[in-house]
């Protein structure tokens, strides 16, 4: 394929937003049906009349839930008579929704963000409070394992995880050119001297694996406070500036890291669980290429958001907790697996990949890595830096370190 499914979000965003926002005028927007929901008034089981529910992903999360929502409204059309999807960016979210907000036509009714669009939504004052008002509706919340309950501090009471994963820092390379990769941060800096320009990265404002690599050095490295890219990444900011001076670029998405370890530009890049096996699984990289891990490994982890704009219906907000209720069971979460884009993906307990759908099975069957169990099972998981920090740590990343060699 020469696109990923997550370039195909990408350029379908524009069209079908589009057609997310020509369905403002349905009988489900606030002033036609039932009153405007309020910030933290509980809301019934289920709408007084079925909704027309449409959905923006800014995540890529739908790869992993579509089929979820699809069965819900498929088997509960007196709850959602009818879903639309559309897709955009993280960076758009705030003025989408900002806009809807001030003509008071909230035209979306659930948003599936990562921590990008969750955090800066809350900043703004965009989401619906949806606990604790709402706990008895979204009862399923108590089964999340342990890393996915932390990652459901990050919201607050705005928003509700509904997939989960490890995430990274990983290395991956190609072993009929890295016999030998490293293991220790001291190894892959030695590496990147002896081989200038063959260890890549993506700009990590733009990149998830770039991203978790940035946040996973201060714990290899045994910084002072990993979780203060101001006062507690000296090691870390020393370190890249160091192996910034072998690296030659910095393309500004992961798809061409990937693309450049296939091709023999470079032998080595900043990966994830989910790059890795869906990467390999659509051809992008070839199916041979290996991860590593460097010494202190922790992971960084990651977790996919469901949120309601404020402004929805009571009616828009209920159908909306009755379907998330829905996707947090194990049955549904299982589908969570995918083609290993989000590996492993279920954010509850109990869900084993005996129980996805048989064409994901076969996927991991093939792409998949037995040494993942292990290492999730071994290895500490941290959550990502809050809103605040993480936006700081881009911020000297781009004037210290990399900034003026991002490929365009």
């Amino acid at each position: 394929m020469s696109m990923s499914r997550r370039q195909i979000l990408a350029v379908t965003a524009t069209a079908a937003m589009g057609a997310a926002v020509s369905a403002c005028g349905s009988p489900d927007s606030p002033g036609s049906g039932s009153p405007v929901a309020g910030a933290a008034e509980a809301v019934p089981a289920a709408p007084e009349k079925p909704v027309v529910l449409n959905i923006l992903d800014v995540a890529g999360n739908l790869q992993l839930t579509q089929p979820m929502i699809d069965d819900f409204v498929k088997k509960n059309p007196k709850v959602i008579s009818k879903v639309t999807y559309a897709t955009a960016t993280a960076p758009d979210l705030v003025g989408k929704i900002k806009a809807q907000q001030g003509a008071k036509r909230v035209s979306i009714g659930l948003v599936l963000t990562g921590t990008d669009g969750l955090s800066a939504g809350i900043e703004q004052g965009l989401w619906q409070q949806l606990l604790p008002v709402n706990e008895k509706l979204l009862s399923n919340m108590s089964t999340y394992q342990e890393p996915a309950a932390n990652m459901q501090k990050l919201a607050g009471d705005s928003g509700v995880v509904v997939t989960y994963y490890p995430s990274g820092p990983l290395l991956e390379y190609m072993p009929d050119r890295v016999p030998k990769p490293p293991t220790t941060a001291e190894e892959l800096l030695a590496y990147a001297k002896a081989n200038p320009g063959k260890v890549e990265y993506a700009r990590p404002a733009n990149s998830g694996p770039g991203r978790t690599l940035l946040m996973g050095l201060p714990y290899v490295l045994g910084d002072s406070d990993p979780q203060d890219p101001v006062k507690g990444w000296d090691k870390t900011w020393a370190y890249l500036a160091e192996l910034a001076k072998y690296i030659d670029r910095y393309p500004s998405g992961t798809t061409q890291t990937m693309k450049d370890l296939a091709g023999g530009t470079v032998d080595i890049i900043a990966s994830t669980t989910g790059w890795d096996i869906n990467a390999r699984a659509l051809g992008t990289v070839p199916a041979e290429a290996k991860i590593t891990t460097l010494k202190g490994f922790h992971w960084v982890t990651d977790a996919h958001y469901a949120v309601v704009p404020r402004g929805v219906t009571r009616d828009q907000e209920a159908a909306v907790l009755a379907l998330v209720q829905n996707m947090l069971t194990p049955q549904q979460q299982a589908k969570a697996y995918d083609t290993g884009y989000f590996y492993p993906g279920p954010a509850v307990e109990g869900v084993d990949v005996s129980m996805a759908p048989e064409k994901s099975r076969q996927v991991l069957d093939t792409y998949g890595r037995p040494e993942y169990d292990a290492l999730i099972e071994n290895n500490p998981k941290e959550v990502p830096l809050a809103a605040e920090a993480l936006v700081t740590a881009f911020d000297t990343w781009d004037r210290t370190i990399g900034g003026s060699k991002v490929e365009k």
